[in-house]
């Protein structure tokens, strides 16, 4: 993949996400007191220049960028966990090389740094997530002093995308993506694809 792909998967991505009518989710025509549906398609145009340099720039100075971008356009917590997400699959989908993206995948967190860490806990920082509360070890509001995945391999027990980046992505690659698959060979448009998986 290119990076102008890359980064068009990731807006389509978020855009789709953002649009599916999901139960007790912002969507078009159902907004929160403090984000709108809007916040979230300002969202995912503001994160793609990121996303397409994932391949050249460090995992968590990725992540950073693309949450830097996005507070630019909105106050809201938008896409911090698919932010989350897609920069580990961006970087993977960017790297020389053959393989399959869930190997490639599984490359880039192996491959991650205390600096990569440092990154990802200011861009959470910055985006304000709710509910975070503190941890006894590894807490965001701190300075990390393991790897990224391992901080996440720490958080794993707490919350699913840390559980992701814990188990090289197995629900994405292992039960995700193939509903999604599943869902638009039988039949269902994206909205309803996206709803079901």
């Amino acid at each position: 993949m290119t990076p102008a792909d890359v980064a068009a998967a990731a807006q389509l991505a978020c855009l789709l996400e953002a649009s599916a009518p999901k139960p007790g989710n912002v969507s078009p025509g159902r907004h929160f007191h403090d984000t709108r549906y809007e916040d979230f398609l300002a969202s995912a145009v503001a994160i793609a220049p990121a996303l397409a340099a994932a391949g050249d720039t460090p995992l968590g100075a990725t992540i950073l960028a693309a949450v830097e971008r996005t507070a630019r356009w909105t106050r809201a917590n938008t896409n911090l966990g698919i932010v989350l997400l897609l920069a580990p699959l961006a970087r993977a989908a960017l790297l020389p090389g053959d393989g399959r993206l869930h190997g490639r995948v599984a490359e880039v967190l192996d491959g991650t740094t205390v600096a990569d860490a440092a990154d990802a806990y200011t861009a959470i920082r910055l985006a304000r997530p709710g509910g975070l509360g503190r941890a006894a070890e590894e807490d965001v509001t701190g300075t990390p002093t393991v790897t990224l995945r391992d901080a996440m391999a720490i958080a794993a027990d707490r919350d699913a995308i840390a559980r992701e980046y814990a188990t090289g992505f197995a629900l994405t690659f292992g039960t995700g993506a193939p509903a999604l698959r599943a869902a638009r060979q039988a039949g269902l448009d994206w909205s309803d694809a996206t709803v079901e998986t």
